[in-house]
């Protein structure tokens, strides 16, 4: 028993010290992911004026596809962080107050990482609205000016709304991947409900366990007074009894004595 208690006590330190590393862990990518949010709103200033180019929709993707993972990875870590045993911690009210910071600063940092989310689809959408509202054929007396100099325009002109097809597809594909992302981060969102559901359920087994416990020691306390009460009586009506045997022996000798004389 004294080797599974020492084992016991060692096991401590060793969760605590890997529920404070997932707690770190998890606080440092709600961070990035707060810091990856504003790049993407600075970025989203710019998309549809003249400085939107392929250069910035690229970044611009690969950040909110990458914080889109970090967030998941992040989700997960959470889940593992709340499934740590309370019994197994130094202090469980601490763990409880870590993990409620950590859940709601990762949930306002999700909440504002999806607004994001939209606003960039919502651009892109537009942009893509607006290059299709611009785009067509020239007019049929434009190309009957100039045979040669009609023929040279018009290469330049299909090859340019070649490139603008493709710009569009990719907009097309990189908009698809972004409402992708977004149900995502509503999945995440789902599984953050579920948790706290989880958790509430936990702690109010908890609670139960210890009401049940104190009702258990209290009855404990009052049968321990109880029999202390009639260990108190036993020896009182030992003592009567003894008294009164004493009495009764004595008066017998009284009488003996008395007679003995007579």
């Amino acid at each position: 028993m004294e080797g599974y208690n020492n084992s016991y006590q060692n096991g401590a330190p060793s969760k605590e010290a890997e529920f404070q590393r997932l707690a770190q862990n998890i606080g440092t990518n709600i961070q990035k992911i707060i810091q990856n949010v504003s790049s993407m709103q600075r970025m989203l200033t710019q998309i549809g004026t003249s400085q939107d180019n392929q250069q910035l929709q690229n970044q611009l993707h690969q950040i909110q596809h990458y914080t889109n993972q970090l967030a998941k990875d992040t989700s997960k870590q959470l889940k593992d962080l709340n499934d740590f045993p309370p019994e197994r911690s130094l202090d469980p009210r601490q763990w409880k107050l870590q993990r409620e910071k950590l859940h709601s600063d990762f949930t306002r940092a999700l909440d504002t990482f999806q607004r994001a989310q939209r606003q960039a689809a919502q651009k892109e959408k537009d942009v893509i609205r607006k290059y299709k509202n611009q785009s067509g054929l020239p007019a049929p007396d434009q190309n009957l000016i100039d045979i040669e100099g009609g023929a040279q325009t018009r290469t330049q002109t299909m090859l340019e709304e070649e490139q603008n097809i493709e710009l569009l597809q990719e907009r097309e594909k990189a908009v698809r991947q972004l409402e992708a992302d977004i149900g995502d981060v509503n999945q995440i969102f789902k599984d953050l409900a579920a948790m706290v559901h989880d958790q509430g359920e936990l702690i109010d087994s908890i609670e139960a366990n210890v009401e049940s416990s104190a009702v258990r020691v209290e009855e404990g306390t009052e049968q321990l007074r109880q029999a202390e009460r009639y260990q108190n009586k036993a020896r009182r009506k030992k003592l009567c009894l003894g008294l009164v045997g004493l009495v009764i022996l004595i008066i017998l000798i009284i009488i003996i004595a008395y007679s003995s004389k007579n």
